[in-house]
């Protein structure tokens, strides 16, 4: 490890707010010490705001698609395209559907494998899935 009389420091760009900052030997001696072998990308007070949640770049925003909620019937706008035949939820209405998926999840899991050995319906019974079975020549 080198010690800090050897680094210099370095005037970076961050990544998120555009400004120059400087990455001090200090540092980079504190980077190394951590095994850390990449500068930092973001500026202190941006990545001070990324840990606090408050991102200081603005959060792009794709295209976002009209649709009628399936629960509520309410008029609401979705960042992907609705497929027809399936069900497509308001803010409002989406984390209670959510919740009870997750639940009926839950509970289809520790039924499903409530046995004390793995049965795949593997006729020879080699108690193996497919990713076992996966083709080993390439």
């Amino acid at each position: 490890m080198m010690s800090v009389e050897h680094y210099q420091d370095r005037t970076l760009t961050c990544r998120d707010c555009g400004q120059d900052f400087t990455f001090r030997a200090g540092e980079q001696g504190f980077y190394a010490s951590r095994g850390l072998t990449n500068a930092p990308g973001r500026c202190p007070d941006c990545r001070a705001a990324r840990r606090s949640g408050q991102s200081s770049a603005p959060r792009v925003r794709g295209e976002q698609y009209e649709t009628t909620c399936a629960s509520c019937g309410k008029l609401t706008t979705v960042p992907f395209v609705p497929r027809e035949g399936r069900p497509v939820y308001c803010s409002d209405c989406f984390q209670p559907q959510r919740a009870s998926h997750d639940r009926r999840r839950d509970d289809s899991y520790s039924s499903s494998y409530s046995g004390s050995s793995y049965s795949n319906g593997n006729s020879r019974g080699r108690g193996r899935d497919r990713r076992d079975r996966r083709d080993t020549r390439w």
